[in-house]
Formats: structure tokens, sequence, C-alpha cells
């Protein structure tokens, strides 16, 4: 696609070939470093959360979500699935990456396929309810937005209706599965 339009510019315009190019690479690296500065106050704010043992008492309020929808009885894992959800919640989805990639080898049983608690992480990972898009709304802000938290609303509804949805389904197919191979 990017060769198309290049050669596409070159016939048209080929004088104004490297000034869009410069133009265009001007704009995105000025949009990474204002995405980068988003993510390092949430990052810094996951960081104390940790810290500060907040992650322990978040683990324990998920606890009995965690246990019903995961199956499992740990403690360490439960943290992490936690700070993984809360991430996610807080629309942080790269931020809450690495405790998703430690949860997920802790929860592999060893066995080569995927556990159905595997599977409700990448589920519960893909959908996440996102009570503040943050990544989002640092987009459409660095763009010139003028309401760019106008998006939060439709977010928690489209958000809240996946994630049940991925959920419901996941349970399903695990029971028949289990059924099946029984």
């Amino acid at each position: 696609m990017i060769l198309s339009s290049m050669c596409f510019l070159v016939w048209t315009s080929p004088a104004s070939i490297v000034t869009e190019m410069v133009t265009a690479s001007t704009g995105e690296l000025k949009l990474c470093v204002e995405l980068c500065a988003v993510y390092a106050v949430w990052l810094g704010i996951l960081e104390l959360v940790d810290a500060s043992g907040l992650g322990q008492k978040l683990a324990k309020a998920l606890h009995p979500l965690i246990k019903k929808l995961f199956k499992i009885d740990n403690a360490e894992i439960e943290k992490m699935i936690a700070l993984n959800m809360s991430a996610n919640m807080l629309g942080l989805g790269n931020a809450a990456t690495p405790m998703g990639i430690k949860a997920m080898k802790a929860l592999d049983d060893g066995s080569g396929v995927a556990t159905t608690a595997m599977i409700m992480l990448i589920v519960i990972n893909a959908t996440s309810i996102q009570l503040l898009p943050s990544t989002v709304i640092g987009l459409r802000a660095a763009t010139g937005s003028t309401a760019p938290a106008d998006i939060i609303l439709p977010t928690i509804l489209a958000t809240t209706v996946t994630s049940g949805l991925g959920i419901i389904l996941v349970k399903f197919f695990s029971k028949l599965y289990k059924r099946r191979k029984s």
C-alpha cells in the first residue's frame, strides 16, 4: 500500500514526495512523544499501585470474580490477573501486557494445550471493560479533538457487552469441550 501510494505520488506530483514524507514523519514523531507522556504517567501510577500494596488489595477485591472466572487458587496469579485487568480498565493495554504475560506463563500447565483459564485471560484481555480509555483519549487530544473524553460512555457500553459475551462463550465452549471429551 505504501509502495503503491508512493508510485502514485511520484506519477502525479514528483516534487512533493519528499515534502509529504517529512511532514508525515514529523507528525508521527510528535504523536509518539505525546503518547509516551501519557503512558509514562499511567505506568508510573501502576508502579505506585503495585509498590504501595494496592495491587494486593485490588486482587483481594477482585478475588471472587477472578476465582469464579478462572477457577484458580493462587494469590500471586490472582494479583497478576487483577493488575492486568485494572490496567486494561484504565485503557492501558501496553501497561497491562507484562502482567498478562506473567499470568499466562503461571497459568500454563506445561501440556502444550491452552487451559480454560488461559483462554479466559486472552478473551478478557481482548475485550477488556474500559472504564477510562486513556490511550484513545490521549490520541484524540493529541490530534486536536475538542472533546476527547466524549467516548467514555460508548466505550464502557461496548466493552461491557463484548466482555460479557466473550466470558459466556468461553464458559459455553469449555463445558461443551468437557462434555465432548468425556
